[in-house]
């Protein structure tokens, strides 16, 4: 075997790994990269890149649809075909930027094989014997298949799979009811699938159940079937069709089945335990610096075990190049990290919601500004749903949840605030454009403070302030 000694040795070539081989090639780093499959990895080949652009589609749809209480007429006519082309030439072109070519052009040595751990120090792949300074491992996840009987031969469509159709299903049911599971379905139905999702809780169960309430009135107006608190026992094919058997009630028939049950790390074919790398249920163990108990060795992105979104691997490899290339102190705060479910309406959050502020700190309270007091969100007729901020007893910004048409981008805003400690005064007073949905976020906050001012002691010193001359 070849020998191979460069400063950083990258396994997996998804968001995070890519980051880091980038931006450590950048800075003057001999850097080895291993990705056995498509790169880009899943974001860019069966999770944001292509489901954004179904949603895409399925909102414009819906547009068309819904445009006769603005006073305008259209019938859409979807064409899955060309949604599948527009969902692949979206890909097309943004590959270039995540290619083999491209990173070789930036001095990284491309490996197109697995790595696997020999011992602490060294990596075997495609024929090469690398021994790195630090090593990272971002080698993502995958779909996580529940072992329903009968399910693997009604041949299940996952994340990896559904964007490959190139036909529209007229019925479509879904396992699972989390993020990707409502996303999806959704998208679905907006562009003409008759829809059913099968969640064996609730849908959207991390979120704020207000949130939660919002999305599935949403849906089922838009005729969604959402069963909850069911669970499929079994799957057979019958006829050109699959039926799947639950735990009570009807069983569901379908054209196609989609899983969205969770997801799984890929680590299975790395030698963790060669090189001395513990694993937890959902990962590999990391510590506050994302180091595994390898301490030569960093874990990024889904792999880590935790939150499973490309800007958090993004920020994993941010945050791993600073140490590695800068030798600077790291430490990842998960509760400054924003998540976004792109149903219509969207749900964001960062922080706590508004329970888990309230099991923190008793004295936390919520400040609602409905979308129905919105103006923007009246011309538009979009008014379901709400801005919530949750402030501690002290006042102190413990998280936001939106549920909006562009939920997903006005999270920012509050991310920023709880990453720069910015306090609530400072949301209620600064001055959003009119008429837009941000408004909401400054009402929502000034209605902490309008309380405050009506205490009987503020009362007391405007009547003295009035007396003077």
């Amino acid at each position: 075997m070849t020998t191979l000694s460069p400063d950083i040795m990258v396994i997996g070539g998804g968001s995070a790994g890519l980051t880091v081989a980038a931006a450590a090639s950048s800075f003057g780093h001999k850097v080895v990269l291993a990705e056995a499959d498509k790169m880009g990895g899943d974001c860019l080949n069966s999770g944001c890149v292509p489901s954004k652009s179904l949603i895409a589609a399925a909102r414009a749809a819906d547009a068309a649809r819904s445009a006769t209480a603005l006073g305008i007429t259209a019938q859409p006519a979807v064409d899955y075909s060309a949604v599948h082309r527009h969902i692949h030439s979206v890909i097309d072109g943004i590959a270039p930027h995540d290619s083999q070519e491209r990173f070789e052009g930036l001095g990284v040595t491309v490996l197109r094989d697995y790595a696997r751990f020999t011992d602490a120090q060294t990596v075997e792949c495609a024929g090469h014997t690398i021994r790195a300074k630090r090593m990272v491992i971002a080698t993502g996840s995958r779909p996580r298949v529940p072992p329903i009987p009968g399910l693997v031969e009604c041949d299940p469509l996952t994340n990896e799979s559904v964007f490959d159709l190139t036909n529209l299903p007229g019925r479509l049911a879904v396992i699972g009811g989390g993020a990707i599971g409502c996303e999806l379905g959704d998208a679905f139905s907006r562009l003409g699938s008759e829809v059913t999702i099968l969640e064996g809780a609730t849908i959207l169960a991390k979120e704020d159940p207000d949130a939660a309430a919002v999305v599935r009135h949403a849906m089922s107006a838009r005729g969604v079937t959402i069963r909850e608190g069911v669970s499929v026992e079994r799957c057979e094919r019958t006829g050109n069709g699959v039926t799947l058997h639950l735990s009570e009630g009807y069983p569901v028939t379908a054209d196609r089945v989609l899983v969205a049950t969770g997801r799984a790390a890929n680590i299975e074919k790395l030698g963790l335990d060669a090189a001395g790398i513990e694993t937890t249920p959902t990962g590999i163990r990391v510590d506050k610096g994302l180091r595994t108990t390898n301490r030569k060795v960093y874990a990024l992105g889904d792999v880590a075990g935790g939150l499973q979104f490309t800007h958090v691997a993004g920020h994993h490899a941010s945050l791993a190049v600073r140490s590695i290339v800068f030798r600077m102190p790291v430490k990842f705060r998960p509760e400054l990290m924003p998540r976004a479910t792109f149903t219509s309406p969207e749900v964001a959050q960062v922080g706590l919601t508004e329970a888990e502020a309230k099991a923190a700190d008793p004295a936390a309270r919520a400040f609602t500004a409905p979308l129905a007091d919105n103006d923007r969100a009246r011309t538009a007729l979009e008014t379901e749903g709400f801005v919530k901020l949750i402030l501690s007893g002290k006042g102190k910004l413990m998280g936001t949840t939106i549920v909006a048409p562009h939920a997903g981008e006005m999270i920012a805003m509050y991310a920023l605030a709880m990453s720069a400690g910015i306090k609530p005064s400072a949301i209620a007073s600064f001055t959003p454009p009119y008429p837009t949905l941000s408004e909401a976020g400054k009402r929502a906050a000034t209605q902490f403070f309008a309380e405050k001012l009506s205490a009987p002691w503020v009362n007391t010193v405007l009547g003295l302030l009035k007396k003077l001359p």
